[in-house]
């Protein structure tokens, strides 16, 4: 079944006033809070690699309220347990048994600060959760929310003390980018903001709406030769010559998701080589493992990324089918 044109704009319209409201809080930042938006309506996960003090915090916090949903924040030190993230069970000496508790990852927006500061055990746990949407304990199964969505940061200026997210992880979060400074005049707004306190955003769907969204983005059409041009760009990642190991199916298969909501989101029914070609970067850099040589002399993957995709050519059709 595909999606209607009445669908499609219902969806856009949706999807503006959802990154209007987050807006609100970061201001300035809009493409940002689109790529997190999609990102987030896809069922996948997000990763911003940026300086502290940009509002990784205050963007997770408006999401979680804008869709009138939970949110938690886990500070992320060398000392945090898997448990700490989990949750356990603890003996309950009045009841005579032992008794479940909680963790933060039970959340439908989940910060998780610093991710890299942690031992690899515990974020191996993390990216369990975010990879089955579930924890087991003691042989029971507990969702962990739907929709589900982490927000996990990393420092790229202070690494000491520091554990860096292995390739295999890193290829576990659909999309990695930053939100940045922002410019002199959402800087003026915000210093103009600052006596009112943290900014409260009000919601403006359910979580039965988010799920719906969800739904409707696996329904947007996505023309055969839009698929080709996805295979033959992530080929072009695996055959470049900075390019010790390429683009994973995972991150194919991540992109290709991700373009079906980035078409709804703009009113379509129907995936465009532009979609793909947007979202490129974000959803396909993280995911590169250069060759030293090519580390060494300054070589990024978003260079790599960018390369490809002036020498892949696009379709010359729109995509609509």
């Amino acid at each position: 079944m595909t999606i209607s044109p009445e669908q499609a704009t219902w969806y856009s319209d949706s999807f503006a006033a959802l990154a209007d409201n987050v807006e609100q809080a970061i201001l300035g930042k809009r493409h940002v809070i689109e790529l997190v938006l999609a990102t987030a309506l896809t069922g996948g996960h997000v990763l911003l690699e940026d300086v502290p003090g940009t509002g990784k915090t205050a963007l997770a916090r408006a999401l979680a309220q804008t869709i009138e949903g939970t949110h938690s924040r886990i500070q992320f030190t060398p000392d945090l347990l898997p448990s700490d993230v989990t949750g356990s069970s603890v003996w309950d000496q009045k009841a005579g048994e032992f008794v479940w508790h909680a963790g933060p990852i039970f959340a439908n927006v989940v910060l998780a600060d610093e991710i890299n500061r942690a031992s690899p055990k515990t974020q191996s746990a993390l990216l369990e959760c975010m990879e089955e949407g579930n924890v087991t304990s003691d042989g029971t199964t507990r969702q962990v929310g739907s929709p589900f969505v982490v927000i996990a940061t990393q420092n790229p200026v202070e690494q000491a003390g520091t554990y860096r997210l292995p390739e295999a992880q890193l290829d576990r979060f659909m999309i990695k980018t930053s939100i940045g400074y922002p410019d002199a005049a959402a800087t003026l707004r915000i210093l103009q903001g600052i006596a009112t306190g943290p900014v409260v955003v009000p919601a403006v769907v359910e979580l039965d709406a988010m799920l719906t969204l969800q739904e409707l983005s696996h329904a947007v059409y996505m023309n055969p030769v839009v698929s080709d041009y996805i295979i033959r760009l992530v080929d072009a990642t695996r055959r470049a010559s900075e390019v010790r190991l390429g683009v994973s199916v995972r991150g194919t298969m991540s992109l290709a998701k991700l373009a079906l909501t980035w078409a709804a989101s703009r009113g379509r029914t129907f995936v465009t080589p532009d979609d793909v070609r947007d979202l490129a970067i974000p959803a396909l850099s993280h995911r590169l493992i250069l060759e030293p040589e090519a580390e060494f002399d300054g070589v990024t993957a978003e260079a790599v990324i960018g390369q490809v995709l002036l020498d892949v050519t696009a379709p010359t059709e729109n995509g609509a089918g």
